[in-house]
């Protein structure tokens, strides 16, 4: 993906995000939707989906940093005897992760996620700006997203947060 595809990308699908939620009750922005994949014993509400997506975004702008300057962007996740975890122990920390951030943000309005998401979206803005062409083209040695190149990694937190939005509405469609 060229420059001016992923920026729109990102615009347009934030835009129709942001506009989703403005027009829900904070009672249906609060409301359980999907079980968590880390602790089943709690739900995840779209607020949970919509913050989720923020700190996968600030995560990978931290590893297209690292990668384009010539660092690991990618570190193998390794246990404690040093041999390389299994997709499901790296699954577990991910989602173990992801739910500590979103009990750190529960109980936050919508303005202030929203405030959070627009500074990490405008450092993801930033980075695009900064990257130069070659380097969105390069690939991140072992990503699994999109495929692989730093562009249509950063383009595909589109496709994250509309992942999430479907699920957090299927579970909406399953609300007795």
């Amino acid at each position: 993906m060229n420059r001016i595809e992923i920026e729109v990308k990102l615009n347009q699908d934030r835009a129709r995000r942001l506009e989703i939620l403005a027009e829900m009750t904070e009672e249906d922005l609060a409301a359980p939707r999907t079980r968590s994949e880390h602790d089943p014993s709690k739900t995840w509400s779209y607020f949970d989906h919509f913050i989720h997506t923020t700190l996968i975004e600030r995560n990978w702008n931290e590893m297209f940093r690292r990668h384009v300057a010539g660092e690991e962007g990618l570190a193998p996740r390794l246990n404690e005897d040093g041999s390389r975890q299994s997709r499901e122990e790296i699954m577990a920390g991910i989602h173990e992760w992801t739910e500590a951030w979103a009990d750190d943000n529960r109980g936050k309005s919508l303005d202030e996620l929203v405030r959070i998401g627009l500074s990490v979206r405008s450092d993801t803005l930033k980075l695009l700006s900064e990257l130069t062409d070659e380097q969105l083209d390069s690939k991140v040695p072992g990503a699994p997203w999109a495929d692989g190149t730093v562009g249509a990694i950063m383009a595909a937190n589109a496709d994250h947060a509309g992942m999430h939005f479907k699920w957090a509405d299927e579970g909406v469609a399953n609300q007795p």
